[in-house]
């Protein structure tokens, strides 16, 4: 085969995936539901079964990459949009505990046994059933929980204890390198970050 074809089609498939997924948008891993893990894999296959066959040209492999492109936009907009297609398109999330009793219909509605509901519940640190209030099970296969009142972490409010201020950390020395602007947007200078170094005998080398 061709290994400058296969150069092409290599490319061609990287920009058009890399084009693709900033037009779909950023979506977490575990956010991703059944549908668009499966539409990854056939992606991936497609992709692979046009890169490897020498009389599949690239404008061939482009072209698929546009169309499904095209079909994921669509099928995002609609549910987006319309929202009576969103059920049946993507499912909803179902309450498998509710007021500390387990649905065990909607169990059975979902493929799932106690096992595989304990499991879920320990991966959300919760080992006992007598905690949790309600349990909702997401689109995407996971868990989400609201415990009872009694088992939650008690709160800064509720222990009357006054929070502290928040602010963002912000890096002043990256890869040795000073990092001005944030340093003037805190009205200190390069003077004041070498002394708050010396002070606290940390060496390092910046530039």
């Amino acid at each position: 085969m061709d290994y400058v074809s296969i150069l092409v089609k290599l490319a061609a498939g990287f920009t058009g995936l890399w084009a693709m997924t900033r037009l779909l948008g950023k979506k977490e891993i575990s956010a991703l539901t059944p549908f668009d893990f499966i539409s990854a894999v056939i992606l991936g296959d497609l992709v692979g079964n046009t890169i490897y066959e020498p009389d599949k040209s690239v404008l061939l492999l482009l072209f698929a990459l546009a169309v499904w492109t095209v079909f994921s936009i669509i099928f995002e907009k609609v549910t987006q949009w319309v929202r009576k297609l969103r059920k049946p398109l993507e499912g909803e999330p179902e309450i498998l505990i509710r007021d500390g009793e387990i649905d065990l219909a909607k169990l059975r509605k979902n493929n799932l046994d106690f096992e595989q509901l304990r499991m879920m519940l320990r991966s959300k640190d919760t080992f006992s059933l007598n905690e949790v209030a309600y349990a909702i099970y997401e689109t995407n296969g996971s868990l989400s929980i609201l415990k009872k009142p009694q088992y939650e972490p008690a709160t800064r409010e509720e222990l009357d204890i006054k929070p502290p201020g928040i602010r963002l950390p912000r890096s002043l020395v990256e890869a040795g390198v000073v990092q001005r602007a944030t340093l003037a947007s805190l009205g200190h200078d390069e003077t004041w970050l070498t002394g708050n170094f010396k002070s606290r005998d940390i060496r390092i080398l910046i530039s």
